[in-house]
């Protein structure tokens, strides 16, 4: 752990190595045979790259944010570049001048992108990280100029890099006296933990996202492909700008998944609906090495899409307005996309990447300066939460439980949002049903494969950590099928020849989607509507597959489905925007006990804060019941002191007589006062066995009334004997110094298997406790071992139960004590 952290600390060294690689790169160039192979070069930047990306996104995690931007915009940039050198050296670049159309978009971002990185490196005193920036700016500048120049050498480039190197070899001097003497020598400029102080401030008053700088840098990067063709500063659009291309959807989806776990839904569907765009420009540009005419494209697709960019652009200005007319660049895009049949080959949706390209640099400016400077650019944030303050219908979410999911802790906030969109997406793209002779001939895969497909498997993963499980199943096995049938239809996997092996596993899945239907009547009504409209796309990819398939169908079907999820879209959008259901997704068409318990009653707060601790404190003191993690499994408590509040505990678990409740204690200082009537041996065998998962029964007798249970002290143990215990739990037990002893009973109905996820609280007592402390999966499977101490002053115990602690374990224990 420790080196890794060291790792994530001293980037620069893989900067300045990279740079001396180009370095050494440039300074040979003038030979005949280059010093480092170009497939070598391109493997080793591809190395570096990956290490760059995982130092910024360490860092962005603990808030330094320029830092984390220089990080990953150079990851991306050697990404790019080291595949372009691949191609090269493998010979796939060799007419003149595809070496020079091929860097050159890149290179062009880099330096404008790295240009302002710098300028505000300097304006926020951040000289080491802006002299690295600005000598990469100008390096690429200076090799942009020798490529269309022969007055430039490449030595001038060489020479930039050598100051990358001599930089960054003292940035990561100062960074590694930092970690080796334990923070107390810091080179000038090197110590970031004096830099990140406002950045935390500003991160304790609302969510940050730092990755949105770096969002912004890789929307430069796509619309500089097309846009350099258009004005010429490129030849032609060919595989060599691919990697560009793909290298910024790759890292794009790594944006998305990072916004969510900064809370920010807007923005992470914004850079999912970018990737989308990315990777389709890519394919468009590999499509003539299967086809010699340029692809056409499906215009209801792209009016959709526009369509959706432009809710979401208008659910962004409430959040920042300036940030919401950026959006409508890329609804002009995807309107430009419509009118041009041959799309991002013809010169409309270019005209827009160029106002793409100086439109997201002038944002990548504003974010990144507002991020780290105290005096701010104006972008309008706050305008519309003052316009909507005086709105009795419609009121903005905020506040520290803006994300919180009904299950929980979750690092990530809701994907349901581009699920459904992608579900829209993949629908309308559906719509064109294509030429069996020429499968290829519009450009579907993408939309399919990467909306339907890759992003709809983002949105199930981020939903399952989110605790949705029947969610996050639907959205993995829509997924799979959108990228099988995607790619089965429409990239001529079987042509004009349908298989019977494929109408087998459409069946398989269908019986599958069958299942999700029926869960789905357990949770509301749109899903089942949701669930229900895509059996109708799997009945329709059936009959495609047999050959049966009616004229209308598919795009009916397609349309059904594409409306029910655009309503969910809207929906997912509104309820995280807004408080309230101002489009309620419905309740549960079949209500059934102990399903969805809790999900909007009982409140749910994650263990890892002592603020939720003590909320939970509060709540037994008020005389309230709630479900808590141990050192075993998850048990439902109710403080001593409030007999109601036991005897609620006692009827919520319907208790059986012979599984009576139990007693905890966080230190024997709590039966301090009544040690006289213990005996000396049981009181020494308390001391020694605790605190453990082992629960002592103990014979009844005066001192149960100074825990002050009253009248509910017969729902506790047996008229005989009490169960007590301290559990192993620095949660539980912090707990209890809060409360006073507590009256434990496991948190499942009576005869039913212990709890060992907050998940299965919810599920079987949600709706009859006041609380759940979520801590997510138990440490132990296993219950705590109960021994029966009632006749232990003549030497014997015996067990009622072995639980986690074996039985000579415990022996062992009374027999050191019982030794002269």
């Amino acid at each position: 752990g420790q080196s890794l952290q060291a790792l994530s600390c001293f980037p620069p060294p893989w900067s300045h190595t990279g740079s001396l690689l180009l370095a050494v790169h440039f300074y040979s160039l003038p030979r005949a045979a280059p010093l480092i192979p170009s497939t070598a070069l391109g493997v080793l930047l591809l190395i570096l790259s990956s290490l760059l990306a995982y130092a910024g996104i360490r860092r962005s995690l603990r808030n330094a944010s320029l830092f984390s931007s220089l990080c990953l915009t150079m990851s991306v940039f050697w990404c790019g570049y080291g595949v372009v050198f691949i191609l090269g050296g493998q010979g796939v670049l060799n007419d003149t001048g595809d070496f020079r159309n091929a860097l050159v978009p890149g290179l062009v971002t880099f330096t404008l992108a790295l240009f302002i990185i710098a300028v505000v490196g300097f304006l926020c005193r951040e000289v080491i990280l802006a002299m690295i920036a600005s000598a990469v700016s100008l390096a690429s500048a200076h090799e942009v100029a020798m490529h269309y120049s022969t007055a430039f050498g490449s030595s001038a480039v060489a020479c930039n890099y050598m100051i990358v190197c001599l930089v960054g070899g003292y940035f990561a001097l100062g960074r590694i006296l930092y970690f080796l003497t334990k923070e107390e020598i810091a080179l000038p400029g090197t110590d970031l933990a004096k830099k990140k102080t406002h950045e935390q401030m500003q991160s304790t008053r609302g969510s940050m996202n730092h990755f949105a700088v770096s969002g912004l840098i890789l929307n430069m990067l796509s619309a500089s492909v097309f846009g350099c063709r258009l004005l010429g500063v490129t030849g032609k659009l060919f595989i060599g700008q691919v990697p560009w291309l793909w290298a910024a959807g790759i890292y794009q989806i790594g944006i998305c998944i990072l916004s969510y776990r900064t809370m920010d839904v807007l923005m992470a569907t914004f850079f999912g609906f970018t990737s989308i765009l990315k990777f389709a420009g890519g394919y468009c540009l590999l499509y003539p090495i299967w086809q010699p005419e340029e692809p056409s494209f499906p215009t209801p697709f792209l009016v959709v899409f526009s369509i959706l960019f432009a809710v979401l652009a208008l659910f962004l200005t409430l959040k920042s307005p300036v940030d919401g007319l950026y959006l409508l660049f890329y609804v002009a895009y995807c309107i430009a996309l419509a009118c041009s049949p041959k799309g991002f080959f013809e010169g409309g949706p270019q005209g827009v990447d160029v106002a793409i390209f100086v439109a997201s640099a002038l944002m990548t400016l504003i974010h990144l300066y507002n991020v780290k400077a105290s005096a701010k650019i104006p972008t309008g944030k706050g305008a519309a939460k003052a316009l909507l303050a005086r709105s009795s219908f419609l009121k903005i979410r905020e506040g520290a439980d803006l994300h919180a999911p009904y299950l929980g802790y979750s690092k990530y906030a809701d994907a349901e949002v581009l699920g459904y969109a992608c579900s829209v997406l993949a629908s309308f793209a559906m719509t064109m049903t294509g030429d069996p002779q020429a499968p290829l001939a519009t450009v579907v895969i993408p939309w399919v494969v990467v909306a339907g497909g890759i992003l709809k498997l983002l949105g199930g993963s981020v939903a399952f950590a989110r605790g949705k499980t029947l969610e996050s199943s639907v959205f993995i096995l829509y997924a799979v099928m959108w990228i099988i049938w995607g790619l089965t239809r429409y990239g001529g996997l079987y042509g004009t020849t349908r298989s019977f092996h494929a109408a087998v596993g459409i069946i398989a899945f269908m019986l599958f989607n069958g299942f999700i239907v029926f869960c789905t009547l357990f949770l509301n009504i749109a899903w089942f509507f949701y669930s229900l409209a895509f059996l109708l796309i799997a009945v329709s990819f059936l009959l495609d597959a047999i050959h049966a398939l009616p004229a209308g169908y598919d795009i009916a079907a397609t349309l059904i489905f594409g409306l029910v999820s655009f309503y969910c879209f809207l929906s997912a959008l509104l309820n995280s925007i807004f408080e309230g259901s101002c489009l309620p997704m419905g309740r549960p068409i079949v209500q059934l006990s102990g399903v969805g318990g809790g999900m909007t009653k009982c409140l749910h707060l994650p263990a890892r804060k002592a603020s939720s601790v003590k909320r939970i404190a509060d709540i037994l003191k008020n005389g309230g019941t709630c479900g808590i993690p141990t050192d075993t499994v998850y048990v439902l408590v109710a403080a001593c002191n409030r007999p109601d509040a036991v005897e609620k505990a006692h009827h919520s678990k319907r208790q059986a007589q012979d599984r009576p409740m139990s007693l905890w204690i966080s230190s024997l200082k709590q039966l301090e006062p009544a040690k006289h009537l213990f005996t000396p041996l049981l009181w020494d065998f308390m001391e020694a066995a605790w605190p453990s998962p082992i629960s002592l029964v103990v014979p009844r007798g005066e001192w149960v009334d100074f825990l002050g249970m009253k009248d509910s002290a017969k729902y506790v143990g047996t008229p005989q004997s009490i169960a007590i215990r301290i559990p192993d739990c620095s949660v539980t037990t912090h707990l209890i110094d809060l409360v006073g002893p507590i009256v434990v009973t496991s948190a499942n109905p009576t005869g039913e298997a212990d709890t060992t996820h907050h998940n299965q609280v919810y599920a079987k007592l949600g709706d009859k406790v006041d609380a759940v402390l979520c801590d997510g999966p138990s440490p132990e499977n296993i219950a705590s071992t109960v021994v029966d101490c009632t006749k232990i002053d003549s030497g014997n115990i015996a067990f009622f139960r072995v639980g986690i602690i074996p039985k000579s374990q415990v022996k062992l224990i009374l027999i050191l004590l019982l030794l002269p």
